[in-house]
């Protein structure tokens, strides 16, 4: 018999499926069965408003609107709630700043002078410095130039802007474009500066005789324009042609610019000459820049020789020869610059606002300029008081007895922020304490002059501690890898780090003197590191104007140096 076809089109059986049973869930379920012949009792009668919920109810479940709906039920159950709630039972969030953000040092030396105090148990200039290259030593090695010169292609007058350093950096590029040019070097001339405020020529603060015969084999420098150059231009250099080059210029723009104008007229002028040479060149021209900062560059006899007296009196007044040498940067000009903010309250406040406008007129309150002090100190940006130079050193095993040379400019507020220094260490000494008046007076008003001696003295300390930055102490780290083998012997530390634990509230000072240790031993591993590409030959003389001796190897003479002219143009 031919089955059946249902409604769909299946075959199948013809006998009729039971029906499916009910969900269990289902509103449409009863839960109970009344007993046969119990009294059925009617449901009670339902108000107008379970009615209407029951309705939207069954629609939501029926249609699974719920999930449409239930981000509003939700929010208008937070509103309901809110509105029932007093605003004065709510707990309060205190917003608390990030550690290390407040300047909170002078509450830490209180807390801990007393343990500081007693604790003079190790000698930090007796055990140092730890760390050496264990393939040999590094020692000078600029190759020297025995060449005869070739016949000059013109006259190159450079005019240095900056402080010491910055014009330092000015005469040792100088130096190396106008041995690239084949060119004569007229000695540079220095701006008066509307903040160093310092009218020295070059022979006021280097030995100018000395620079020119040391670079004779290799530059011809002379100390003035020829008349019969000059007559060109009717005596006037603001009627030579000056090149404004941009700061880090390769070497190559002076050979596709610099030079046809020269061949021209005989006579160029670059200002200003600050930065004006890329740190990657060639070879031969590292080697001028290297023979020029380190040989030829010598501070003049007066400077010299005060500065002599002054490291011998620092020896005598150490127990052991050695001394520390600190370059603190602490000047009312640098504190208002930072935009940081110590415990000098609103006299500080008014005091750091003046100055921003007398040095920076409008800098700071350009519109949309937001300052964060509290971001600067965490970045390690502010500069370090005298206070916390004491804890850190005092941290860093330096007992206080340890003979101290401080190099810096005027102090901001020096009778209130001196005072917890002295009182770490009492034998601290300035160039104005070792010298007597009449021998500081012909270089007072000066403050290169005045910058060139804190150098030296610095150079020759046992232990250099930059705590700011710039140039005096870039400079000061690469002579010091020059001189002592390669190695800086500086302490930089890390001031974020610093930041932060001097802002520590529980702190003691054994956790304290152990984590400074740590950081006095990585300034130790840091400070032979070698130059990389783009690094300045200033503070990393390594491997340019260095060479590495096996320990073995007695150091070579310098080699003669190939002809710079043939090799470079």
């Amino acid at each position: 018999m031919q089955p059946k076809l249902n409604r769909l089109g299946l075959g199948g059986s013809a006998t009729p499926s039971p029906p499916s049973s009910p969900l269990r869930n289902s509103p449409r379920v009863h839960r109970r069965t009344p007993k046969l012949g119990a009294a059925v009792r009617p449901p009670p009668p339902r108000s107008l408003v379970q009615r209407v919920t029951g309705a939207l109810l069954s629609l939501l479940l029926r249609r699974q609107g719920v999930f449409l709906f239930a981000p509003l039920i939700y929010v208008g159950l937070i509103i309901f709630c809110m509105g029932t709630i007093s605003l004065e039972s709510m707990p309060r969030i205190i917003s608390r700043p990030a550690q290390g953000s407040l300047y909170h040092s002078p509450q830490l030396y209180r807390r801990l002078k007393a343990e500081m105090d007693a604790d003079n148990s190790t000698d930090a200039l007796a055990t140092i410095w730890k760390h050496s290259y264990k393939g040999g030593t590094w020692q000078p090695c600029i190759n020297m130039s025995t060449n005869e010169l070739p016949e000059s292609h013109g006259y190159i007058y450079i005019e240095a802007n900056g402080g010491l350093n910055q014009q330092r950096t000015s005469i040792c590029n100088a130096v190396a474009v106008a041995g690239f040019l084949n060119a004569t070097l007229v000695i540079p001339n220095f701006h008066y500066h509307s903040i160093w405020r310092d009218p020295s020529k070059f022979k006021d603060i280097y030995d100018e005789d000395y620079f020119i015969q040391s670079l004779k084999n290799d530059v011809r420098i002379v100390d003035k324009v020829p008349e019969f150059i000059m007559e060109r231009f009717d005596h006037n250099m603001s009627n030579v042609f000056n090149f404004k080059v941009k700061a880090w210029a390769p070497i190559e723009f002076y050979t596709n610019f610099v030079l046809p104008k020269l061949f021209e007229e005989k006579l160029v002028r670059i200002s200003p000459f600050a930065n004006r040479l890329s740190f990657n060149v060639p070879t031969p021209v590292q080697r001028l820049r290297c023979l020029a900062n380190y040989e030829a560059l010598k501070f003049s006899v007066p400077i010299s020789t005060l500065a002599d007296k002054l490291v011998s009196r620092m020896r005598e007044k150490s127990a052991n020869g050695k001394y520390v040498s600190v370059h603190l940067r602490f000047e009312e000009d640098m504190v208002a610059f930072s935009c940081c903010i110590f415990d000098g309250g609103e006299e500080e406040k008014k005091e750091m606002n003046a100055a921003r406008e007398r040095g920076w007129r409008g800098k700071f309150t350009k519109r949309g300029r937001v300052i964060r002090p509290g971001a600067i100190r965490l970045n390690g940006k502010c500069p370090l008081t005298p206070l916390e130079v004491g804890l850190m050193l005092r941290g860093m095993g330096f007992t206080n007895n340890t003979a101290i040379y401080l190099a810096s400019g005027k102090i901001y507020k020096a009778e209130r922020n001196m005072g917890p220094l002295l009182e770490m260490f009492p034998f601290l000494q300035t160039k104005e304490s070792l010298a007597s008046a009449e021998e500081l007076a012909p270089f007072k008003n000066f403050s290169s002059r005045m910058a060139a001696i804190d150098y030296s003295v610095c150079l020759h300390s046992e232990v250099f501690v930059t705590t700011q930055g710039g140039n005096f102490p870039h400079f000061l780290i690469g002579h010091r890898r020059y001189l002592y083998g390669g190695h800086s012997k500086t302490i930089k530390p890390d001031k974020r780090k610093l930041a932060i634990l001097f802002d520590s509230r529980n702190i003691g000072w054994k956790a304290l003197k152990r984590q400074l240790l740590n950081m006095r031993m990585h300034s130790d591993s840091k400070g032979i590191e070698r130059k990389r590409p783009n690094d300045s030959i200033y503070s990393y003389p390594c491997p340019d104007c260095m060479c590495l001796y096996n320990k073995t190897e007695a150091p070579r003479t310098p080699q003669k140096a190939d002809s710079f002219n043939q090799t470079i143009i």
